[in-house]
């Protein structure tokens, strides 16, 4: 309950104001904190690991996509990974419109990938240029280019061939984590009529800037929270695999160090004929030519290993280890 002030304590506390004993100025608000709103009803599938992991794994393919257009437009190209977000599929397919044109993707592991595609969205003008340039031009963008712009048959064709290149080298900035090859299905030139992944499915949309000396855009690459869910489980189960193996290699190569194993000591290869052979007696020298000093070989499996000196050890000939070969 609020304490109610008595008149004595209201006058005392006029006097004060007029005399300007009291402050009668606000006290300055601290500034309020931005909080990020979570949305509870669609719950954020991938943690900050998984994202960090695909922002490396996409800045590898950046780089790999950025030497090959500089080759294939002879140009010097920028592209760099701008965001890597988790969102709704919806949010991807409202951005789109009738004249955009979507290439779309799938990996060799259809187990892994289930029923949901990759899409590529790449921005009009980038795709006009790069076409601009393969053809000879300077890749100059058109001033007057309208906002529902459609590519003619031939500048598809030529998207086709080319956004086939970056689809095929995907697979490997992945080859760290898992073996994957992605290969290109086929190109959808109104997206917004085709319903191609389900609204409310979530998925990862990564966002690479690129950047021509005349002109700045966006390849979109939108990977489905699926797939990659099945990625990711994929991963952690060879992960346990190695560590699992590393644990026993120590196991398997103790019992390997009591194996025996044969060990040849080569003095050297001489010619000799089949008739020499046939008239040697006991106590006849056989001339190896080569001098005494000489080094013996010690072949193991077949495989030239160490080679030594003859000598005599505890009374028994020996052979005392000098070169290795071979590396253990």
């Amino acid at each position: 309950m609020a304490e109610v002030l008595s008149q004595s304590q209201i006058d005392a506390l006029l006097n004060a104001a007029r005399n300007g004993e009291m402050d009668l100025e606000a006290p300055a608000l601290e500034p309020e904190k931005k909080y990020k709103k979570y949305d509870f009803y669609s719950p954020r599938k991938f943690t900050k690991e998984r994202l960090k992991m695909l922002n490396s794994i996409f800045e590898g393919y950046a780089r790999v996509s950025n030497s090959r257009m500089n080759a294939l437009l002879h140009t010097t190209c920028e592209i760099e990974v701008e965001s890597v977000e988790e969102q709704r599929y919806n949010e991807f397919s409202n951005a789109l419109t009738e004249s955009d044109v979507v290439a779309i993707a799938k990996i060799d592991k259809e187990r892994l990938q289930e029923e949901t595609p990759i899409l590529v969205h790449v921005d009009t003008e980038i795709i006009l240029t790069i076409i601009d340039r393969m053809i000879g031009g300077d890749g100059a963008p058109e001033p007057d280019l309208p906002d529902d712009y459609k590519l003619t048959d031939l500048e598809l064709n030529m998207y086709e061939d080319f956004i086939q290149h970056l689809i095929n080298i995907m697979g490997g900035s992945w080859e760290n984590y898992i073996q994957l090859e992605f290969e290109y299905v086929r190109t959808e030139v109104n997206p917004t009529m085709v319903q191609l992944i389900g609204f409310d499915e979530t998925v990862v949309i990564v966002s690479l800037n690129v950047r021509f000396p005349n002109l700045q855009g966006h390849i979109n690459l939108c990977l489905p929270g699926t797939m990659l869910a099945n990625i990711f489980a994929e991963i952690s189960k060879s992960s346990v695999r190695r560590s699992n193996s590393e644990d026993k290699s120590e196991e398997i190569f103790g019992s390997l160090r009591e194996s025996d194993m044969e060990i040849i000591a080569e003095l050297a290869r001489p010619r000799v004929l089949l008739s020499d052979i046939y008239h040697l007696n006991v106590g006849d020298v056989l001339d190896i030519k080569r001098p005494k000093d000489a080094p013996v070989y010690l072949n193991i499996g077949g495989r030239r290993w160490f080679d030594g000196r003859l000598g005599i050890h505890n009374k028994q000939m020996a052979v005392k280890i000098g070169e290795t070969y071979i590396k253990a």
